[in-house]
């Protein structure tokens, strides 16, 4: 395989393979990781497009490319292609190709109701015949080969995802705080509802100030019922987020709701940050905080 890490190279992935192998997986799990993905570049514009990735100043380190059939008419370039790209300087590629054999892609074109784009009579097994031959020297070129004959989406995103992945990259978790009263946010990928705890903003000394101030924190958390639910919360996050880290997920949006998200919602949010700040990289943000209730 391609050192695809050495001098801080400009790291190019070139995904091609069987129409029905996984290609949509594997580019959406490399998504995931943080390449920048294009879909159906004809294998023609690969050397022009990886000097435009060169001249971006290190803005953009990983890059993934789909090619396939799709840009048949300029397969015939390919070899020359290859060559340019050996070529040049500070870039280090990497072709996956992902296969499948004849009954599995047939099986999964009935399943989608897809026609085959190579197929003329509509059957898909001559259009696979006929894209297995188109594909046969790209094929030779792949520096590695994965059969998902026998593999589930999921399976295949864990492989891509464990080859692929930056071992050891951080974990960013978002927490939200956020008021019930102004709506819930739509990019949360978990939320908690804390408007059971005990409210703040009937203490009429801690209703002009906010979760952040260590007055209405220590409200906040000296509840019995704060701290039950703190430990559980925090048990959850401490078993899944490593979870959401090996299956390849760089950005976590968490959400903790209240009313107003000036008092509670804003506590729990700081309290979990210090929490959770040491393992993972956390970032906090208070939606609602400074609206008047």
């Amino acid at each position: 395989m391609t050192d695809m890490g050495k001098d801080k190279a400009i790291n190019l992935l070139i995904i091609t393979g069987m129409s029905g192998a996984g290609k949509t997986v594997a580019v959406q799990s490399l998504e995931d990781l943080g390449y920048f993905c294009v879909d159906n570049l004809p294998p023609v514009l690969i050397p022009k497009f990886a000097e435009l990735v060169q001249q971006s100043g290190g803005s953009i380190e990983r890059v993934a490319l789909v090619i396939d059939l799709r840009g048949r008419g300029f397969f015939e370039s390919l070899s020359q292609t290859i060559d340019r790209l050996n070529e040049m300087n500070g870039l280090s590629f990497h072709i996956l190709y992902l296969d499948a054999n004849d009954q599995t892609l047939v099986s999964r074109y009935k399943e989608t109701r897809r026609r085959h784009p190579l197929s003329s009579n509509g059957s898909p097994l001559e259009g696979i015949h006929a894209e297995r031959r188109l594909l046969e020297e790209m094929k030779g070129l792949a520096h590695q080969i994965i059969d998902t004959s026998q593999m589930k989406p999921a399976q295949l995103r864990e492989k891509i995802i464990s080859q692929y992945g930056q071992q050891g990259s951080p974990l960013t978790i978002n927490l939200q705080s956020f008021g019930f009263k102004y709506g819930s946010p739509i990019d949360a990928d978990l939320m908690f509802d804390v408007r059971f705890l005990p409210n703040p903003h009937y203490v009429e000394e801690l209703r002009p100030k906010t979760g952040r101030d260590r007055e209405v924190s220590d409200y906040v958390m000296s509840h019995p019922d704060t701290k039950e639910f703190v430990e559980k919360l925090t048990d959850f996050l401490a078993y899944t987020l490593p979870h959401y880290q090996r299956e390849g997920k760089s950005q976590l949006v968490i959400g903790i709701g209240c009313t107003g998200g000036k008092h509670r919602s804003v506590a729990i949010v700081e309290h979990l940050a210090k929490t959770f700040g040491q393992d993972f990289t956390v970032r906090t943000s208070h939606r609602d905080m400074e609206k008047s209730k």
